[in-house]
């Protein structure tokens, strides 16, 4: 079996397709437990989030299974699936998605504007701390999802609009579906954090256009992974 070093500027994403085709070419046949996330990490030569971050993506995929105390084993069924059952399924509808954009960019850069403009002291540690959450929580995508919509909420309560602060509240719901969806499947990488922290310092820099197209990046960066996925599951 071989195990090649990472790159990393994708290392959450390069450990995991290294562990799904080890389990996808059979080097762990159905039933085998993998390598500890000790051994795994001192094989790939990362730290222990990617290598938990990375398996929390084969465990959501029913790829495999981790059992307190004993280890994570290639589930026993693996064998019955096929290449492409290895692609995660987005469950948001492309209308629903598409949606979600359009609000953002609507939305979302007019509180940056604002945020910029109306910022206190008090809504930059706010951010912050969110960020600092999101960091914490980087192994686990649903908490890691609710820092996320944290993170853009406090933008909405910085900008000082009450009508754009109510509107996020209102579909709380929805937003975190959305993000939680996105997390689960692209993963959590340092690039995801890596933009939120370009956010929150063009804010502090009273950077509006470096803020916006930070976010657009990244929003434009999802819509082409999720079609490459789309693509795969045809």
């Amino acid at each position: 079996m071989e195990l090649n070093s990472i790159d990393k500027q994708n290392i959450v994403n390069s450990v995991y397709e290294q562990l799904k085709e080890n389990i996808a070419n059979g080097n762990w046949a159905p039933g085998s437990k993998i390598p500890s996330e000790t051994q795994l990490q001192k094989m790939f030569n990362v730290s222990r989030v990617s290598i938990r971050s990375a398996i929390q993506r084969l465990r959501d995929l029913g790829i495999v299974v981790t059992y307190h105390g004993k280890g994570t084993f290639v589930c026993d069924d693996i064998s019955e699936m096929s290449l492409n059952d290895f692609v995660p399924i987005m469950h948001l509808s492309e209308e629903e998605f598409l949606d979600m954009m359009v609000f953002r960019q609507t939305i979302e850069y007019k509180c940056l504007d604002l945020a910029v403009q109306n910022a206190t002291i008090e809504d930059l540690e706010s951010i912050e701390e969110t960020l600092n959450e999101m960091f914490r929580y980087r192994d686990d995508y649903k908490k890691y999802s609710e820092a996320d919509f944290n993170f853009h909420l406090a933008i909405a309560k910085a900008s000082k609009n009450k009508v754009f602060y109510r509107v996020m509240h209102s579909i709380r719901d929805l937003y975190y579906y959305y993000l939680e969806e996105l997390n689960r499947v692209l993963g959590i990488t340092l690039e995801s954090i890596e933009v939120h922290l370009q956010i929150f310092r063009a804010i502090q820099n009273k950077d509006a256009e470096t803020a916006k197209k930070s976010l657009s990046n990244a929003m434009e960066n999802n819509i082409e992974v999720i079609k490459k996925i789309k693509d795969l599951k045809k």
